[in-house]
């Protein structure tokens, strides 16, 4: 149970699971965390797993650690938001209405979209930014915040089994309350060396502190890029990157995740989002089709969870939408 400010909870119950090998910066609500060997150089593995083999790591490491997987939430979400923007919402009956139960718990690799990444000056997306990634996440409901401390650790044990080592890992973040109508919580980020992967979000019902959770998140992508070290388009459109403006394979990622799913465009609602993200693709950079791309794409999505809709009739439903302007 959340007892009085939980900024002092935090600090001491993160040093007591990380121990001695860890230093730990306050100032005033600024909190930063890095190891003492945090100098050593990082070599990037040879050899980069594919999409599938780097999600069995992830849930093989967090089953290890008792952590089962659980289903996505559906993209379709139709609730305070059309789309699934974050695997916390799975946490929405906990922490928004005060109620025991949550509609998923545990790992949850999630399939997002987003238009919220940041952009350059020329409106494109920076590299580690998608419209559409996947939020990989544990979220789950604990009793304490010493619970809350050990998921961090756990956290560490799952990058030590993708190859990453505790050193080059930090955190930082401010010990201050943050509130959002019903919940209120307070976030530390994660980087590697000096790439930030996610964040761990200390959550609870304001009107039922008791009602606690823990959201530790980061992207797949950007979790894959800060391994590799890779250039960032060819990680994620691989062979395309290149072939069209990432803008453009961006929009068609987006684009199969959503027909996918079966949102197909609309005036409004979560079908005129798909219609938003197509209405960036132009006749003139669709000359020779779709098919390479969302087959691709098709590929990357149906690695995490299954796509009801087959890629050729994503592709036909997109020539159509762009043929009809």
């Amino acid at each position: 149970m959340l007892i009085g400010s939980p900024a002092h909870q935090i600090a001491t119950a993160l040093r007591q699971v990380l121990g001695q090998s860890w230093d730990f910066t306050i100032d005033g609500t600024d909190l930063e965390i890095c190891h003492r060997h945090r100098g050593s150089p990082y070599a990037p593995p040879r050899r980069s797993p594919s999409w599938a083999e780097l999600l069995t790591t992830l849930e093989d490491a967090f089953a290890a650690r008792g952590v089962p997987r659980d289903a996505c939430i559906p993209l379709r979400w139709g609730r305070e938001t059309e789309l699934a923007i974050s695997a916390v919402q799975a946490l929405d009956p906990l922490l928004k209405d005060g109620r025991p139960t949550t509609y998923r718990s545990g790992f949850l690799p999630q399939p997002v979209v987003r238009f919220t990444g940041e952009r350059d000056g020329k409106g494109d997306l920076l590299d580690g930014y998608l419209t559409s990634f996947v939020n990989v996440s544990r979220v789950q409901p604990i009793q304490s915040i010493d619970e809350y401390a050990a998921v961090l650790d756990d956290w560490l044990y799952v990058l030590s089994q993708l190859g990453f080592h505790a050193r080059h890992i930090s955190l930082y973040g401010q010990l201050k309350v943050w509130y959002r109508r019903q919940v209120a919580g307070v976030t530390l980020m994660f980087r590697h060396l000096d790439l930030t992967l996610g964040d761990i979000v200390l959550l609870w019902n304001i009107e039922h502190p008791q009602r606690m959770a823990v959201d530790l998140g980061t992207g797949l992508e950007r979790l894959a890029w800060a391994r590799t070290l890779q250039n960032w388009n060819e990680l994620v459109f691989g062979s395309l990157a290149g072939a069209a403006p990432d803008s453009t394979l961006d929009a068609l990622r987006t684009a199969t995740l959503l027909l996918g799913n079966g949102i197909t465009p609309a005036a409004r609602g979560a079908g005129g989002i798909t219609r938003r993200v197509l209405s960036t693709l132009t006749p003139a950079s669709m000359r020779l089709g779709v098919s390479a791309a969302v087959r691709s794409s098709h590929h990357y999505w149906t690695t995490i969870a299954a796509l009801p809709v087959p890629w050729p009739a994503i592709a036909a439903t997109i020539e159509q939408e762009i043929a009809r302007r």
